[in-house]
């Protein structure tokens, strides 16, 4: 009898028995992203298949087209386009060129989806003990600005790296501590609205809802709240640094700033939605904290150094 595993002329039985061994072929769908394999979405597209889906749902009401002419693109389609852009941080072209669009449309998704993911921020940007609020993505081009134009962003988060507020409407040069100080949330803690403490680093005022540490801490009770205090507020560290890792694009987003805001709060909404999931996360290198020396002779600094600089100068 002729072996059914090999080519050739074989006898009637052995192509029953290769017939009833041959698998069926699967044609994949390729105007639909989400019918790869596992690997392959998150590779391109830092989400998993049901997480891409959920993205999909609930978008779906805001962006769908209402018709298919011109080769409208589906929702999966924006979707997965707007995620492997924030995912690479690359050129537009490239984008589009790697999903076989025009440059054009991939600019067109990204606006649609940032735009749909920014409304929806008070739903997955909520601040723990209060009511939901409007959360700030408005920006305002500052008088003589540069070509490249940095943001400042209020943003707070929790233990579990969830961003809790986002105030993504401030240009670089504006200091930190007015940032907090003009902020929904600031005002919301100072009327009594929210139980709770904020921690903060030097650069902002202390407030009775905002712990800082000690800017020159002695040896003993102020070094040892300085220590647990900077361990528990290098989480803000790390929930950028795990934000960036996720979204490439946000280190250098080469659009004008009023759509950077939008693209920097759909960012949160996607690392939120991530967090609650339990996506998978990408390697990032964890921030060192923020070790603050006790005055010294040999490293002063803050009142020390002052305190230094006045001394010598009496004396000479």
């Amino acid at each position: 009898m002729a072996c059914p595993f090999i080519h050739g002329p074989i006898e009637e039985g052995a192509q029953i028995v290769r017939r009833s061994l041959q698998r069926e072929r699967i044609f994949l769908d390729r105007s639909n992203p989400l019918h790869f394999a596992d690997d392959y979405l998150y590779e391109r597209y830092q989400f998993s298949r049901p997480g891409l889906k959920y993205i999909c749902e609930i978008l779906e009401p805001h962006i769908a087209r209402v018709t298919r002419r011109s080769a409208a693109l589906t929702v999966p389609q924006a979707v997965c386009i707007v995620m492997r852009f924030f995912a690479t941080g690359s050129f537009m072209y490239s984008v589009g060129d790697a999903e076989r669009l025009n440059k054009n449309t991939v600019c067109r998704a990204v606006h649609q989806v940032a735009s749909a993911l920014t409304n929806l921020m008070d739903d997955f940007i909520i601040f723990p003990g209060h009511l939901r609020g409007r959360n700030n993505a408005k920006w305002q081009l500052p008088a003589k600005a540069s070509k490249y134009t940095l943001m400042n962003n209020a943003t707070t988060c929790d233990h579990t790296s969830i961003i809790t507020s986002l105030d993504a409407k401030w240009p670089g040069c504006v200091h930190n501590s007015q940032v907090f100080t003009e902020s929904k949330l600031h005002h919301r803690l100072q009327q009594g609205h929210v139980n709770g403490v904020l921690l903060g680093d030097r650069r902002y005022a202390l407030h009775p809802f905002l712990m800082t540490p000690y800017p020159d801490p002695e040896p003993g009770p102020q070094t040892h709240y300085n220590l647990p205090h900077n361990r528990t507020r290098v989480k803000i560290k790390n929930t950028f640094g795990l934000l960036k890792a996720h979204f490439a694009s946000l280190r250098c987003l080469r659009v004008a700033p009023d759509r950077a805001c939008k693209m920097i709060s759909a960012c949160c909404v996607l690392h939120n939605n991530a967090t609650i999931r339990k996506e998978k996360a990408p390697c990032f290198d964890l921030q060192p904290l923020d070790v603050v020396d006790p005055i010294n002779l040999e490293y002063p600094t803050g009142l020390g150094l002052f305190r230094g600089g006045t001394v010598f100068f009496l004396q000479h």
